[in-house]
């Protein structure tokens, strides 16, 4: 006797949102107890309101000029106020108020920019309920939301903005006990892309919204211990130097330390050591010395630094502005060209923000349990989404009714051909609809075929209820578990197929998902392709996450977000952990800020993209923060760049444009301190040895024109790099110097050839009006001098531009003519002299070939730039300056390098084998095709008829 055991049905395993949660302070906790419908008194409101503070996020407000003047501090500043002081006192008016006006113009730039933080604060603020409907004295009163305290027994209802962190109680506005749930929107805080059912005991977020349901809470968290709360609180110690600051201050500090050497210097020889001038007092030779100090020191500050760099990105700015990408803070531009990781919020930046039908399962008809096969005939999309829409209620604002509804009326045929987008279906007629309850899980219709007068019910509802009243069905079962592994929402679809409507039979399961947007994978390989690295970021559940990362052609390493707080890890394994994931799921606001900070301190420059308050954190302390198209105030406010288009295909552009603008930024940074070493070098040699120097009116004239002429440096061609752009400031401080040099010694060679071999002195007699004869500087060499000074470093601008030779790029005609432009301008001022600007007459032979020798000395020194930037290497700095660091860093690139080499050798041989074994199996294919040749023609028969 053989016993048959009886199969057992497969069971739909439901995915399972995960919650953040946190515990509560026991002495907290003691608090939380209050009868529902008696709430606190008046007595305990007071008591908790001065423990806990208001329900409010506090301002800490500057005094604004006070916050004004804090701009006029730092080094560069420090710098142009000794000189615009010492200008004062020379009544030299002109330098004074160039000099007063670049400071007041740093001073407000910093200080607007500044103001991000606050309207960010702002704008957090400004989603916070105002009013309140609480249980108080035993009333149901409405209180001011900033009066609520933990302990506070608040009532929720649809439509209502949570107004403080608080516990559902699982009882009804008016003490009913209730089994249901709230339907809670939270995505602005958590980036969930779907509203959350949270039943008793669950935690509602302030700011999040009621979508249905009602029932009571008890208030836990207020203020800025609320979770909205501690995202502002980010915000507020969020006030790092932004990276440009960094780097200007950085090309400051070297200019400035190499002034003040050379000033000191100066200043004593030519107050100590007068040289060819014994006949002034000490007093005359102290002013003295401190004017030729001023007009050093002017000589060394990059007055149009700020303004060209400024120009530079506003230009930029323009630019992007017609791609649909608005630049907030100017500097992003710059920081954006350097971002080598960009973290990406999933919803509604890298998907679509909508649910959508995705690929389904589609039964046979007449399908059981126990014969899948049924007919042989399965049902189709068209099929599947009619008998869902016939269950389905019309004018729900639910979004999965809405999902359901719209796939349907765009793909069912006779749907989509309606003149009317209304419920009514041809050739149909629904005669009763039963909506949708929390005890049921499903919707049902009673429909009637108006050409066959038949009637049929439909369901659609939960995938275990459906599965459980068709009788079983394992194959679904088997898709709905296959959905639900890879983040999908899954509903069953049945309908009867008997004249008593009792035999219901499956047609199958809807498999929703937040798609990805059409140009999303596109922009991700477009930003691996330019060096940048996508890390996707979402408060939604990872197996959600995962699905997503898969379809943008993403790796799928998603990591929980609270393994990024382990304590079993130090910081390093920890970093080391975010670098090499390729996203994160069910992350806070202290996620995203975490993981942000830690790649920083990894040296990555990273770029946050994102759109709710929860965002808000990491965009304020990204080095580049992105809100995307439909983002809240909060994260507009924190943000640097605002997109005005969908998705983030408009990134790829501004990142193409911002690298064009670094490359044009850096070349003048390399031009104007080689400039201005070259400057410093050659008149502090002149001034100590023969108390030589030119007119402070020709010094402004090469500070001015130069400066005005590269102001077009702004839209000159630029050659866009594959990687992301860094300012490598030990070798831009470097090779500056080395062109200053070598830039300062064509200038000796001028002035020698000037001097020794055509007799025009340095030096010269001149008779003053008391009849005393007074050495002064020689005119003529002067202005020789100022000719070779203004277009050697201004041609050099030819070369800085391109990191590779000067001919492989065409600057732009406006860039040629304005540099052309001023130098020949120098030119004639210089052969015919301009007494106004105190330039005396050279005539044409020097002219000409004054310009002439300064065209051919920039290819010269365009050899050097080449060479250096061609040479320079991590490993030659570390030989070059060999620091603790440096050393230990250069060890551990190598050793990673050899890890490499020998993984790509192994990877080299078992292609080896792998391609032998190949060739191995052609052979034998080939030899076996050969052998059954030979077979059939020995096997061929010629019948002879006899």
């Amino acid at each position: 006797v053989v016993e048959k055991t009886e199969k057992k049905a497969l069971e739909v395993k439901e995915a399972v949102h995960v919650e953040v949660t946190e515990e509560l302070d026991p002495e907290l906790e003691a608090l939380l107890q209050t009868e529902p419908l008696q709430g606190l008194t008046d007595a305990e409101v007071e008591t908790r309101l001065a423990k806990f503070g208001k329900n409010e996020i506090p301002e800490n407000k500057t005094n604004p000029l006070l916050k004004f003047l804090s701009y006029f501090l730092g080094a560069i500043s420090y710098l142009l106020e000794v000189a615009c002081i010492l200008a004062g006192a020379f009544k030299d008016w002109i330098d004074f108020g160039i000099l007063l006006f670049v400071l007041i113009v740093n001073a407000c730039i910093g200080y607007f920019e500044e103001a991000r933080a606050e309207s960010a604060l702002d704008a957090l603020k400004n989603t916070l309920a105002l009013k309140s409907r609480c249980w108080r004295n035993g009333k149901l009163v409405e209180v001011e939301s900033s009066l609520l305290v933990p302990g506070d027994v608040i009532a929720l209802r649809l439509g209502d903005i949570i107004p403080a962190d608080c516990r559902l109680l699982g009882v009804g506005v008016t003490g009913e006990t209730t089994e249901g749930t709230l339907q809670i929107d939270q995505s602005a805080l958590t980036g969930e892309s779907l509203p959350v059912q949270k039943a008793k005991g669950s935690t509602a977020y302030s700011s999040s919204i009621v979508k249905q349901g009602q029932m009571l809470a008890v208030v836990t968290k207020t203020g800025v211990n609320t979770y909205i709360g501690r995202a502002a609180n980010l915000i507020a110690i969020t006030t790092e130097e932004g990276h440009f600051q960094k780097v200007v201050n950085a090309i400051g500090n070297f200019l400035i330390i190499i002034t003040v050497v050379m000033a000191v210097i100066l200043f004593f020889v030519r107050v100590w050591a007068p040289g060819y001038d014994t006949t002034k007092s000490t007093g005359d030779r102290v002013q003295a010395a401190l004017l030729e100090v001023l007009i050093l020191t002017v000589a060394a500050i990059p007055v149009g630094l700020p303004t060209v760099l400024s120009v530079t990105m506003a230009v930029g700015a323009s630019q992007l502005a017609k791609k649909k990408v608005i630049v907030k803070r100017l500097t992003a531009i710059e920081e954006l060209a350097s971002v080598s990781i960009l973290c990406s919020d999933k919803t509604g930046t890298l998907t679509l923000n909508e649910l959508t039908f995705d690929v389904p399962f589609l039964a046979n008809k007449g399908s059981t349990n126990d014969d899948f096969v049924g007919s042989g005939v399965q049902y189709t999309d068209q099929d599947l989404l009619l008998t869902s829409f016939f269950a389905s209620e019309p004018g729900a604002q639910d979004a999965i009714e809405s999902a359901i509804r719209a796939a349907a009326q765009e793909r069912v045929e006779i749907l989509a051909s309606r003149v009317e987008q209304d419920h009514n279906i041809p050739g149909y007629k629904v005669n009763n609809f039963i909506p949708f309850n929390p005890t049921s899980k499903y919707t049902e219709a009673t429909v009637t075929d108006l050409e066959t007068g038949k009637q049929f019910r439909c369901i659609k509802g939960a995938p275990q209820v459906i599965v459980r009243m068709v009788g079983g069905h394992d194959e679904a079962v088997r898709a709905v578990n296959d959905f639900a592994k890879r983040g999908l929402r899954a509903l069953g679809v049945a309908r009867t197929v008997d004249e008593a409507m009792t035999k219901f039979e499956m047609v199958g399961m809807i498999s929703l998902l937040d798609p990805p947007r059409p140009d999303s994978a596109k922009t991700i390989e477009e930003c691996n392709e330019l060096g940048v690295g996508v890390k996707m970021i979402t408060g939604d559940q990872q197996i959600i996450a995962k699905e997503v990362a898969h379809r943008l052609g993403m790796n799928r390493t998603i990591l929980d977000a609270h393994k990024l707080i382990d304590d079993s890890l130090d910081e390093a394994a920890i970093t080391e952990r975010v670098q090499k994931a390729d996203g994160f799921a069910q992350v806070i606001p202290e996620h995203k800020y975490k993981v942000v900070e830690l790649l920083q301190r990894k040296g990555f420059l990273v770029g946050m993209t994102g759109d709710g308050v929860n965002d808000a954190p990491a965009l304020k302390k990204a080095n580049v923060g992105i809100a995307v198209q439909g983002c809240t105030d909060a994260a507009r406010s924190a943000a640097d760049i605002v997109l005005l288009a969908s998705g983030l295909s408009t990134i790829v552009d501004g990142v193409k444009t911002s690298r064009a603008i670094f490359q044009r930024m850096r070349s003048y940074a390399l031009y104007r301190i080689s400039s201005t070493v070259h400057f410093l070098l050659f008149f502090f040699i002149t001034i100590v040895v023969w108390g030589f120097s030119l007119p402070a009116r020709l010094i402004i004239l090469i500070a001015v024109l130069n400066d005005a002429a590269t102001l077009v440096i702004s839209v000159d061609n630029a050659k866009i790099s594959v990687r992301p752009d860094k300012w490598r400031l030990g070798q831009l401080m470097f090779l500056s110097t080395l062109l200053g040099v070598l830039l300062m010694l064509i200038s000796f060679a001028h002035f020698f050839t000037a001097w020794k071999a055509f007799g025009i002195p340095p030096i010269v007699d001149q008779i003053q009006d008391d009849g005393t004869i007074a050495k002064v500087n020689g005119g003529v060499l002067q202005t020789i001098m100022y000719l070779q000074i203004s277009s050697c470093p201004h041609f050099v601008i030819f070369s800085t531009r391109l990191q590779t030779w000067f001919w492989e790029s065409m600057p732009s005609w406006i860039f040629i003519f304005a540099i052309a432009a001023t130098q020949v301008f120098a030119m004639f001022m210089s052969i015919y002299g301009v007494d106004v600007f105190e330039a005396t007459a050279i005539g044409w032979p020097w002219g000409i070939t004054v310009l002439c020798i300064s065209t051919i000395m920039f290819m010269i020194l365009d050899v050097v730039k080449v060479m250096v930037i061609r040479f320079w290497s991590f490993e030659l700095t570390a030989r070059l300056w060999p620091t603790p660091s440096r050393r230990a860093e250069l060890a551990r690139r190598k050793a990673r390098q050899a890890v490499h080499d020998a993984i790509f050798v192994n990877v080299d041989k078992v292609r080896k084998v792998v391609a032998l074994s190949q060739a191995l199996d052609a052979w034998k294919l080939a030899e076996g095709k050969g052998a059954k040749a030979v077979a059939s023609e020995a096997e061929t028969v010629v019948v002879v008829d006899n």
